[in-house]
Order: C-alpha cells, then structure tokens, then sequence
C-alpha cells in the first residue's frame, strides 16, 4: 500500500508543472494541500537562481542565485554552491521547515493531508533540519507527500535513495513522451494514498 508518490525525471521535463497542476486537482476536489515548490527566477530572460513558493499562500523565499563575482564569500561563513548557485540555506529553511511543522501538528483538522515537496534535490540536502522533516513526514500517518526527486548523474543523495527504496512510496518517471498525459494517474495515486491509509 502506498502513502506517498513522488516524480521523477530529468531537469526541465515538467516536474514542478505537475506538481502544481495535481496540487490545484486535489485542492478542488476538497483535499488540504500545503507545502511547497521550487520555481526558476528569471532576469531578462535568463535564469538567476530559484526560489521556494509556498503552496497556499504564494509567498516566496530564495532558494540560491548565481554568484555574484563582486560579492565577498558569505559574510566569513560557509558557502553552499550547486554549479554556479550559491544556496540561501537561512531563507530556504525559515520558509519551509514552518510548512512541516504546520501539516503535522493534529491542530490541521481530520484526515490526512497532502504535502507538496518540490524537490528533494542538492539544494535543499545541504540543510539537515530538512532532511530530519523529510524523514520525519514519510513516517508521518497524517500526511501524503507529493514530491519530486532528481535523477542523478552519479550516485545519488542519500536521501533520495531512501525515498525510492521505500516500500509506501510510489515514484512516476516523467518523460516528455508521458508529461501531458500523466497527471490524471498522479491525482489518482495521491487521491488513493488519503483514502487508504490513516
């Protein structure tokens, strides 16, 4: 049995869109959705870095940004870099680890509920607060994650191999050949994982 679905793919194939879609599906068929999910930040066309949007509310924090050369390195402290991204690991963890503590506290009402996680990636693994909600929802009886995970190249992060390893997670593989026809079979799953658990 399953209480959680994840998506999978590589960059750019559609995850995020999905997500968003199937999180707009269950919230109007009566589901209570939070969370979160990752969106490109763009600047005359290109991209700069991501940020975090909150799922209900639409408020946003940054996720990382391109380097700025002129910048001195982090005020002395540690600097988290993916490729060119420096990560804001302060502004992304004030932002979501709130979420966690929010849909797992028993105050949220009947039922289980949907928790959107965009995404499990390199980014968001340098914060261990994060990893520790992460691990802590899955077990959770009151919620299902909606979620993404990378395919890496190389072995993948621990966590995500956890994720995928565990028996009451189903993971969908986004292709372009699949992304316009798979999100009926994402609702559906999630829809199964509230009705079939808790």
């Amino acid at each position: 049995m399953f209480k959680h679905v994840f998506l999978t793919g590589p960059p750019g194939v559609g995850k995020t869109t999905l997500v968003r879609k199937a999180s707009e599906a269950l919230a109007s068929s009566g589901a209570a959705v939070g969370g979160f999910y990752t969106e490109e930040v763009r600047v005359g066309g290109r991209r700069v870095g991501f940020d975090v949007v909150v799922t209900t509310t639409g408020e946003r924090g940054c996720l990382s940004r391109i380097k700025d050369p002129a910048a001195s390195a982090s005020q002395g402290g540690r600097e988290y870099k993916v490729g060119q991204y420096v990560v804001d690991l302060t502004s992304f963890e004030n932002l979501s680890l709130p979420l966690f503590r929010s849909m797992g506290s028993p105050t949220q009402g009947d039922g289980r509920r949907v928790f959107v996680i965009d995404e499990i990636g390199k980014m968001e693994l340098f914060s261990q607060p994060f990893i520790r909600e992460v691990r802590q929802t899955l077990d959770s009886p009151r919620c299902a994650i909606l979620g993404t995970i990378p395919i890496s190249r190389g072995p993948p992060p621990a966590l995500v191999e956890e994720v995928r390893g565990r028996s009451d997670v189903r993971v969908f593989t986004v292709s372009k050949d699949n992304r316009d026809v798979i999100l009926p079979d994402i609702v559906s799953a999630v829809q199964e994982c509230l009705t079939h658990s808790s």
